[in-house]
């Protein structure tokens, strides 16, 4: 897929983070009174973030949150147990502040907002970021790409604008139909069979299941001469909010924000903004393992471990937002234990 001068900074390399802050950060954890390694990934999430801010003692104290909504063409195929109009409704719910996001993100007192890429359903809100593509993606497995390049530009641009200078930034997704998506994308940029990546979404039955499965397959094939690159399996598959989540991914990492990572469809974006731009990857966290089958797979081939599994697969972020309770404790035992000398103990050798 030719690059348009518009989406060329989505190859503008990051920095790796910042070493000598990673080092002071793990010389701290040897002298904190414990058992080198005895708390295991909490240290090196602390240590992370330390290289991520560039001091040994870093603070989360600012938190965005993100979610991208829009519908999806191959939601026409009945791939959900929900109809489209679940997307309009929710993205109203979270501007309300009813949805599950909206509690976890109240709880970490996180700038959120909703943004609206598109849907069948037209929904408004004062508080709902209007950021339309279409009303929907193409349906992929009749022909068309789900995007056209204007549209996908116009996603991933959208997702731009909503990075901002934080501590750490989460996106969100919902949109009917995006699980298919997803999957579709997972097996053209990994080569997976179809059977072992596609899952059940918002709770199909078996037979709803195999249509699914025989959809991408047959649009794998169909549109196998397309799919030469990242941007052309991301926009021959969409959708809006998936382009619009590695848009936000891509260029937060840009101002050296460290991105937490939620599930299945987010974790979609990522591969796709780690593939464009393999600087990104270091600063890219995953926040936990979705229910979602074949969400594990696509984290081992990505070869990055989730540091939570509670067998959630709700999607808006949730999952991320849920473990930056686990990563602020890991900041806090960082900072705040005592060390071997200020304890007046010993160090054995």
């Amino acid at each position: 897929m030719a690059m348009t001068e518009e989406l060329r900074w989505l190859y503008k390399p990051v920095p790796a983070p910042d070493q000598i802050a990673r080092d002071a950060a793990i010389a701290r954890q040897k002298q904190l009174i414990k058992p080198e390694g005895a708390l295991g990934r909490l240290e090196s999430i602390a240590v992370d973030f330390a290289g991520f801010q560039g001091k040994e003692q870093p603070q989360l104290d600012r938190l965005c949150v993100r979610v991208f909504g829009a519908d999806h063409g191959i939601a026409a195929q009945g791939t959900s147990r929900f109809p489209q109009a679940v997307t309009s409704v929710m993205l109203k719910l979270f501007c309300e502040g009813g949805a599950a996001i909206n509690v976890l993100s109240r709880e970490q007192n996180a700038d959120f907002a909703a943004i609206n890429l598109g849907c069948v359903v037209p929904t408004e809100h004062p508080d709902l970021i209007d950021e339309v593509v279409a009303s929907s993606t193409a349906d992929f497995s009749q022909g068309n790409t789900a995007m056209t390049r204007d549209q996908l530009a116009l996603a991933l641009n959208a997702g731009r604008r909503q990075s901002t200078d934080t501590d750490c930034f989460i996106g969100g997704d919902m949109g009917i139909g995006n699980t298919t998506s997803a999957a579709a994308i997972f097996a053209a940029l990994f080569d997976l069979e179809v059977s072992k990546i596609t899952g059940r979404g918002t709770g199909i039955g078996d037979v709803v299941l195999t249509r699914k499965m025989a959809l991408i397959e047959s649009a794998l094939e169909m549109h196998r001469e397309r799919l030469g690159s990242p941007l052309a399996i991301l926009q021959t598959f969409g959708g809006f909010e998936i382009a619009a989540l590695t848009g936000a991914f891509i260029a937060s990492v840009q101002r050296q924000v460290p991105v937490l990572v939620d599930g299945f469809m987010a974790t979609a974006a990522a591969a796709i903004a780690g593939t464009l731009n393999p600087s990104v990857k270091p600063w890219l966290l995953y926040a936990h393992l979705s229910d979602e089958a074949g969400h594990k797979l696509a984290l081992e081939c990505m070869e990055v471990k989730p540091m939570l599994s509670f067998n959630m697969r709700l999607g808006e972020g949730t999952g991320a937002v849920l473990a930056i309770s686990i990563i602020r404790q890991a900041i806090n035992l960082h900072n705040k234990m005592l060390t071997f000398s200020e304890a007046g103990l010993p160090i054995a050798d």
